[in-house]
């Protein structure tokens, strides 16, 4: 666990940031930072990597994390902003936002796979960091889980696009949804798939 050097060194405030929904070509991004309290709570141990949890699993931690994080902030990007600064600028700025909208100001900032320019503390980017760090792998299940309960209530307004199976990723159903269906609002217009399914009606 990499907090352990941080926390021997005195710091004690170290926020996780993840994101959920870089994939999907419908739906919000989802970033969320954490900080959480060392030593962890017993039923923090179980933290890790979002991916590799049941949906069970990550429903009963998200709920151990918001009741026992000192802090934690979950924000949305829209599939609009998405397509008007691209991806990853959206990713980076819903980064900044999630640790900007802490009510404790991190000592000391994680994140998965990307730095993040413009921060005012010190920050570190780790690779594969929601598996060897458990404040990524915390807002990791966060961002999961509330991405997974946005796209279960799509799924219930747009129904037959299949979203609460595969949560807006580029699925046969789900492409195949889109060329019966149409292309909906929720739709990220930039992303490849979507475009072509676009032009060739045009």
């Amino acid at each position: 666990m990499i907090e352990k050097t941080l926390l021997a060194s005195g710091l004690n405030k170290i926020a996780g940031c993840d994101e959920a929904g870089r994939g999907p070509c419908a739906g919000p991004l989802v970033i969320a930072a954490v900080i959480l309290k060392f030593p962890l709570a017993k039923p923090l141990e179980e933290i890790r990597d979002s991916k590799v949890l049941t949906e069970i699993k990550r429903e009963e931690l998200f709920d151990h994390i918001i009741e026992l994080a000192q802090d934690y902030s979950i924000i949305e990007i829209s599939n609009e902003e998405i397509d008007a600064q691209g991806l990853h600028h959206s990713n980076l700025e819903g980064m900044r936002r999630a640790i900007n909208t802490l009510s404790l100001t991190p000592e000391y900032v994680l994140t998965d796979g990307y730095s993040i320019p413009g921060l005012d503390m010190p920050s570190l980017s780790v690779w594969k960091g929601d598996q060897v760090a458990v404040s990524v792998g915390a807002a990791s299940i966060l961002a999961k889980v509330y991405r997974d309960r946005i796209m279960i209530e799509l799924d219930k307004k747009y129904p037959g696009y299949g979203f609460a199976g595969h949560k807006g990723y580029i699925t046969k159903t789900h492409t195949d949804a889109i060329k019966e269906l149409g292309v909906l609002p929720i739709h990220r217009k930039s992303f490849s798939n979507i475009a072509e399914i676009i032009n060739s009606k045009a």
